[in-house]
């Protein structure tokens, strides 16, 4: 899934939520969305998907982290704004774009030949 995700074409879109000149950085579309979509997948608290991503090393590749770390990636409280600077409309756009790369991906069937009789 991590690959089928154009995670940079949509960064743009999720830093218009965010101030240019005040607080923190922040944190990455593919950290916020990834960490969503494992709480979404294993169907588990807030606290219990950082607990989870900082656990598993295959979790904190697919939220962009490039090496493994035995801390917290970001603190639970976090997944609130996630959740609230992530539209349905982003996601509808995220789930378009990874069917059209599914399609141009997957090989077509091949066709079937039909035998028929002869009249």
């Amino acid at each position: 899934m991590a690959q089928l995700i154009p995670w940079s074409e949509f960064e743009s879109d999720y830093a218009e939520n965010f101030p240019t000149e005040m607080g923190a950085p922040a944190k990455s579309f593919r950290m916020a969305l990834g960490a969503l979509i494992i709480k979404e997948k294993l169907l588990i608290s807030d606290i219990e998907t950082v607990e989870q991503i900082r656990e598993n090393p295959y979790l904190q590749y697919f939220i962009g982290q490039s090496t493994y770390s035995n801390e917290p990636p970001f603190d639970p409280s976090l997944l609130v704004h996630f959740r609230q600077r992530i539209s349905a409309n982003l996601i509808k756009k995220v789930n378009e774009r990874m069917v059209e790369k599914m399609r141009e991906t997957t090989p077509k069937p091949p066709e079937k030949k039909r035998f028929g009789r002869k009249k």
